[in-house]
């Protein structure tokens, strides 16, 4: 600084590194990959126990007795509980619907339901010690599907609700159901040339992250409990965790630590009540964390469904009318279940225009395992579907399948079935011509010189086939996605941000609850720092209750709404710390007087580039913070009668295009490419929006050929519960993932941007399975594929009066007698 108190010795303004736009690196990326870094169940303390939880062998059942003695006296075990030993009267919890019990009491309501826990000196002394706890049952009979739901006189899943959804369904074992009218699709039906009926079944999937369930919960000397835990959403964990304990939520410290992963499976609580209650019971810290068979039990899945659909069509190709039915199966409690329902209602007629619409969707009660969130939240199950209706339409017009989607695609302005006008870019028609136009991989890959590369064929390393009846098809598909949460619920985030000096350079610390839980946030968050702030060195606090709720990591929402609360509460730290150069350097240079100052390179500049001040001489030895909460645009409850209702804050669209090769003698699939383009808004980091894509168009790869967890239809038990027998695509099944990602900017959004994560996940399934039928002629109807589904070993998929394409239940209303063309699923 000059002698006078001017800023001397500046340079021009240089901009600032590592800001949105760039493919900066992830923090924690090599120690991902090197394995060094520190995921929940690498947590310890000293002279800590481990907890263990003993689960019901049964769905159903009414519990008799529970005799802990043997597994009390067992030496090293310091406490064993059951729902009689919990310390106050709220003893049941739920993201929305208080129904879960912490322990089982009077009944288990699905297999593998927590009964007691124990807390031992050895994770295998508490394994013996819970196997030891004596429970009898008295098996009752069982809810599992719609028809045993809802049947006079059926079995009640849960005896006296009275929560408020209660009020609005048709029956007990219906969780939530939501109606969706517009216009008057009977009317619609008549005006149809071609009216197509489908009847769908998408299979349970399970999240599957690598990471299991795990926390440590440590007790505290003020009688709190701080617990260390990978989650998604820190303060909907403390909301549910705190009056279980009877403990005020200031005394329930919450830190996230690694989480290996998550999809919608830690958005509700698994054992973070129990780890808790054991530290308190035996006043030492408890760590539990879940094997694999146990983490099948322990989290929901996503929800499988049947889906009924009618869509009418006239001869131009123009969509007259959509009636659908989905059935979601929720299992033995709510979970959020409620949430999955409006989206599949309001999102089950994908990215099209059509006026006319009567929708159905409800989720039930069942003794099966309970579903909730996943990545997708019930748009999946209703993509697969009407993706599958737009084929088979398109054959029975005798239309490219492209071509009809594109005649019927929303644009902005468009309604959706809700009423709802979609206000921003959607390009849905763009994203189509995009995907088919890229470059088809080349035919016969497997074939070289040498012989087959039988690495390229179905079976792959199994050597089953040297291209003998391997057939290819090509299949396209397209989706919408809401982003951030919907039907009126208060979504905002919270962020604190700090600038100060620091070893004479300018520092910012950013702190938000928002859960790290693969898909890059803290990368990003930095990223808006450097951009708003002009700093270069970032600081990400890690995530805690001690700063305002982040919200879930779901819904496509943190980069939107954490996003956002980081970039308004840097605007307030910039807007303070121009005011303390204004009062400090202002009378030496006019330009301070001016409202077009930016802060950029550590510096203050003007919006030409001329450099004012340094950071560190307008901050001095003060330090300027912010904490502040952000809410995007609210949005409205949906009707319960109608469904009508601005619901959603964004929709974001993908297209893929699927190319397989099929092993018709064997049933075995391969999937050569799965091409995606979509639009992200604005992509803050690239390579991280790309990874995006490819990581939910592999999920969506998963359920369409391999993904389902098998339930016995009699027992209603789990039958595959391990990565042996729960099929996961790995790096030899991963196809080539070209992307081509567009950006068109909304302009309710932070910087443009829109929800990136979840809308590969919808279009990619039913893009494989279009093209399965492409290759076969099968009219297949569920996910996953699996061989003998292909075969016929299973039972015929065609029927007897079905076109090569698949067009089932084609039916030609207008003139009578017209014959329907059909052709197959192949766009080129």
């Amino acid at each position: 600084m000059a002698a006078n108190g001017a800023p001397a010795g500046l340079t021009q303004g240089s901009g600032t590194k590592g800001g949105i736009g760039e493919s900066t690196l992830r923090p924690d990326g090599v120690l991902k990959v090197t394995g060094e870094f520190a995921y929940a169940s690498d947590m310890w303390h000293e002279d800590m126990l481990w907890g263990q939880i003993l689960r019901s062998t049964v769905a159903h059942a009414e519990i008799v007795s529970v005799d802990t003695g043997e597994a009390l006296a067992t030496p090293g075990v310091y406490a064993v509980m059951t729902y009689d030993d919990l310390p106050t009267d709220v003893r049941h919890y739920g993201l929305e619907i208080r129904d879960t019990p912490v322990l089982a009491h009077g009944k288990v309501r699905h297999h593998g339901e927590p009964v007691a826990i124990v807390a031992a000196d050895h994770p295998e002394t508490a394994r013996r010690a819970a196997a030891k706890v004596k429970v009898e049952y008295r098996e009752l009979p069982l809810v599992t599907d719609e028809a045993s739901a809802t049947a006079p006189g059926a079995v009640l899943v849960h005896e006296h609700r009275t929560d408020h959804h209660s009020g609005h369904v048709p029956h007990p074992n219906i969780v939530h159901r939501q109606p969706i009218v517009r216009g008057d699709a009977a009317a619609a039906a008549a005006r149809a040339d071609v009216i197509v009926t489908g009847d769908y079944h998408f299979g349970m999937q399970d999240q599957a992250f690598l990471g299991p369930e795990s926390g440590l919960a440590v007790p505290g000397e003020d009688g709190g409990v701080d617990l260390y835990i990978a989650t998604q959403w820190l303060h909907s964990d403390l909301r549910q965790i705190a009056p279980v304990l009877g403990l005020p939520e200031d005394k329930v410290r919450m830190t996230l630590s690694g989480v290996g992963g998550a999809f919608g499976g830690r958005e509700d609580l698994s054992m973070q009540i129990h780890a808790c209650l054991l530290a308190l019971r035996t006043g030492k810290p408890v760590k539990m964390v879940y094997n694999r068979f146990e983490s099948f039990f322990g989290h929901v899945h996503r929800h499988p469904a049947r889906l009924h659909y009618e869509h009418g069509a006239t001869r131009d190709g123009r969509l007259t009318h959509v009636r659908c039915r989905i059935v979601l199966d929720g299992g033995a409690y709510a979970s959020a279940s409620p949430a999955v329902v409006g989206n599949a209602a309001s999102l089950s007629v994908g990215p099209y225009v059509c006026e006319d619409v009567d929708i159905e969707a409800l989720a039930l009660y069942s003794n099966n395992p309970p579903c909730g969130a996943m990545r997708g939240f019930g748009a999946v199950q209703a993509c697969f579907a009407y993706e599958a209706q737009m084929d088979k339409v398109a054959a029975g017009l005798g239309l490219d399948p492209v071509e009809f989607r594109r005649i019927n695609a929303m644009e902005q302005g468009t309604l959706m079935p809700t009423g709802q006008p979609v206000d921003s870019p959607a390009p849905v028609a763009e994203l189509l011509r995009r995907v088919k136009a890229m470059p088809m991989p080349p035919e016969r890959q497997w074939e070289s010189s040498e012989g087959a590369d039988v690495r390229q064929l179905p079976g792959g390393l199994s050597n089953t086939t040297h291209g003998e009846g391997v057939v290819r098809g090509v299949g396209y598909a397209v989706g919408i996605k809401n982003v951030g949460f919907s039907e009126g619920f208060d979504d905002y985030s919270t962020a604190r941000v700090r600038l100060e000096a620091a070893g004479g350079r300018p520092v910012v610390t950013v702190h938000t609850a928002m859960a790290e839980v693969g898909q890059g946030g803290v990368t990003v968050h930095a990223q808006i720092a450097r951009t708003e702030l002009g700093v270069t060195q970032v600081t990400i606090r890690p995530a805690d209750t001690r700063v305002g709720s982040a919200g879930s990591t779901s819904a496509s929402r943190q980069t939107y709404v954490t996003g956002g609360a980081i970039k308004h509460a840097c605007e307030l730290v910039r807007e303070r710390v121009l005011e303390l150069g204004r009062r400090r350097f202002g009378s030496y240079h006019p330009a301070w007087a001016t409202a077009g100052l930016l802060l950029e390179g550590g510096k203050v500049v003007t919006d030409g580039g001329e450099a004012l001040a340094d950071l560190v001489d307008v901050l001095e030895d003060e330090a300027v913070e912010v904490e502040e909460e952000w809410r995007h645009r609210p949005t409205q409850p949906f009707d319960p009668r109608t469904g009508q209702g601005d619901g959603h804050v964004q929709y974001s669209f993908a297209a893929h295009r699927a190319v397989v090769e099929v092993d018709t003698e064997l049933g075995l699939v391969k999937v050569i490419e799965l091409a995606c383009a979509q639009d992200v808004g604005k992509a803050l980091n690239p390579l991280s929006v790309v990874g995006q894509i490819q990581g939910g168009t592999v999920q969506g790869l998963g359920i369409a050929v391999m993904e389902e967890i098998v339930v016995d239809p009699v027992t209603a038990k789990v039958q595959n519960p391990s990565f042996t027998d729960y099929l996961l695509p790995t790096i030899l099944d991963t196809p080539a993932l070209p992307v081509d990602v567009l950006e068109l900017a909304d302009d309710h959004a932070p910087y443009g941007l829109r929800g990136v994560g979840e809308a590969p996940t919808l279009s990619s399934t039913p893009a494989v399975l279009a093209a399965i039928r492409d290759a076969t002629g099968l009219a297949l109807d569920r996910t996953p594929v699996r061989p003998e589904h292909l075969t016929g070993t299973a039972g015929s998929d065609r029927h007897p009066q079905d076109p090569p394409g698949g067009a089932r239940n084609v039916t030609p209303s207008a003139p009578p007698g017209a014959p329907a063309k059909s052709r197959s699923a192949r766009g080129t």
